[in-house]
């Protein structure tokens, strides 16, 4: 994602509804986001879709990161000579 410009990114609400389609092409143009404020205050954030999708993906990684973490913690891991022999096996199987 590209850093935000503030001087071109950050819009009052009243002023996307009144030119979404333009602010849409910029955000698809520029890859920034837009920060839309409502009264001074942030409420909203419009990104492209594709960035959107790589944040989903990048969260999905972390949330199994933090899973493998505390399974780890709680004593729940194998040796890692243990994890390849089970993959090989399972993978000799499927010949």
């Amino acid at each position: 994602m590209q850093p935000i410009k503030f001087d071109e990114d950050i819009r009052p609400l009243s002023e996307f509804r009144a030119g979404v389609a333009s602010f849409v092409k910029q955000v698809n143009d520029s890859g920034r986001p837009l920060v839309l404020t409502q009264r001074g205050r942030g409420v909203a954030v419009v990104v492209d879709i594709r960035e959107f999708e790589a944040m989903r993906e990048r969260l999905v990684l972390l949330e199994d990161i933090a899973v493998a973490e505390a399974q780890l913690a709680a004593g729940e891991g194998i040796p890692h000579a243990e994890a390849k022999a089970r993959v090989l096996e399972s993978i000799r199987k499927c010949r």
